[in-house]
């Protein structure tokens, strides 16, 4: 089995000793693993609690000696069932016939449908959203928490005050960042070279989500007059009919063509519409990186969230989770036309140095009260870029980085610590040490510097 703490942490593998204590013979169910960290799989000896309010405290039955961090539970398990949202509260689409039925008719009719009373339909769906325990809203940490607190324990079943890693960005930047923007319709399309010229106002390269089929027409003009321009372009499931994952067999035969696609457009990334998905399918995707799965996904229409705020490997394709809320989100269900919560939800995903991936429509940000805010968030970045050095990145190079760091080693010999592999000159090596009970880390030859 895979070691998840060593792929996210990139230390020695002596480092990366983690076992379960005892047989986990329980039924999965949810726990905590310190005071706000809900957890969902087996536990061992111990009961699990089947609802949130009966979460049993399992931080306690750590124990960290003699090079081991012995845990009671496993946590592959747990950290797989949370990035792919194996839990009973990732609600997925109702398969019942009267909500398939409605959700035809819905996507039947939505692109003919304004604004103004979509929203509306929208918000009645969602209401009480905002009383969802589980993930935490606005930004879900947990699996970096987790991860973590393990190493804390690491430091302490080893006898060592600090322990090398890879750092999780090139150069010691704090952070990533991602701009992408879906394509919905014709007016969208036509209104990206907009788009571009604004986020060229701020120096920041983007990726166009594209709708390959019945929304619009696709030119090859089109795809060149983003590439040519030095902006990403990915795929954006076929249709845009909310249907994708279906079922089994509507899949497979759209998926053929979602492929046909990519290889045609010679695209790396895709992005199912509505952020529909099913990660047990994801194996049939001809794609190298996926961007369809929230953090956290109260606003969305399948609930749920993968509990990250750091890339991460799904089989070989690397999801870069989706860490913001949507532009339409905002504007529409909360009618907020203020960043104060972008700005909160990338406080939040910097503390553990994640990903801050954005989704900004062309289709609606058309409109100058839109713009404002669109052009606020820019100089916000822009701003991070310039005074915390944020890397602000396009999901293609993000990509390239992540799959170059998982193929990275740190070597310790009389030489001192290194890193080795391709890609190792942007890498930088970074401690973590314990102090006053919380990771401390520090980064070589950067600014960087943070206790978690």
């Amino acid at each position: 089995m895979n070691n998840s703490f060593l792929d996210y942490f990139k230390c020695p593998d002596r480092y990366g000793h983690v076992a379960v204590g005892g047989q986990l013979s329980r039924p999965s169910g949810y726990f905590s693993f310190g005071p706000s960290n809900v957890c969902y799989g087996r536990l061992s000896s111990t009961r699990n609690g089947s609802q949130l309010g009966t979460m049993p405290d399992v931080a306690g039955r750590v124990m960290a000696e003699r090079g081991t961090v012995t845990l009671p539970f496993e946590m592959q398990e747990v950290v797989e069932n949370l990035q792919r949202e194996q839990y009973p509260l990732s609600a997925r689409k109702d398969d019942s016939i009267t909500d398939s039925i409605l959700s035809a008719a819905y996507y039947g009719i939505r692109p003919l449908m304004p604004v103004s009373i979509r929203k509306h339909l929208q918000r009645a769906r969602l209401r009480g959203w905002d009383r969802i325990a589980f993930p935490k809203w606005p930004v879900d940490r947990t699996v970096n928490e987790l991860f973590e607190m393990v190493m804390t324990y690491s430091l302490k079943a080893n006898s060592l005050k600090r322990i090398p890693f890879i750092w999780f960005w090139p150069d010691g930047a704090p952070s990533a960042a991602i701009m992408t923007h879906d394509v919905e319709t014709a007016q969208g399309r036509d209104f990206c070279s907009a788009i571009m010229d604004m986020d060229d106002s701020y120096g920041i390269k983007a990726s166009f989500q594209v709708v390959p089929e019945q929304r619009y027409e696709v030119s090859q003009d089109y795809l060149d007059s983003i590439t040519k321009r030095g902006f990403e372009v990915a795929v954006q499931d076929l249709n845009h009919d909310g249907r994708l994952y279906k079922n089994r067999e509507q899949f497979l035969e759209r998926v053929g063509k979602i492929n046909s696609y990519g290889r045609q457009w010679g695209v790396d990334g895709f992005r199912a519409a509505v952020l529909y998905r099913r990660e047990e399918w994801f194996g049939d995707l001809e794609f190298s990186y996926d961007m369809s799965i929230p953090n956290v996904a109260h606003l969305d229409p399948q609930r749920g969230g993968c509990c990250t705020v750091m890339p991460y490997f799904i089989g070989d394709l690397l999801e870069l989770p989706v860490t913001t809320t949507q532009d339409y989100s905002l504007f529409h269900i909360l009618q907020d036309y203020k960043i104060d919560l972008w700005k909160t939800q990338i406080e939040l995903v910097m503390e553990k140095h994640g990903l801050l991936s954005f989704i900004i429509h062309p289709d609606y940000v058309m409109t100058a009260p839109e713009r404002k805010v669109f052009e606020e968030l820019l100089s916000h970045l822009s701003g991070l870029r310039q005074d915390r050095g944020v890397w602000i990145a396009t999901p293609g190079e993000v990509n390239r980085w992540w799959r170059q760091r998982a193929e990275m080693k740190i070597v310790e010999d009389e030489d001192g610590i290194r890193i080795e592999g391709k890609g190792s000159e942007r890498a930088r090596v970074a401690y973590a040490s314990e102090l006053d009970g919380r990771l401390d880390i520090t980064v070589e030859h950067a600014v960087a510097s943070r206790r978690v």
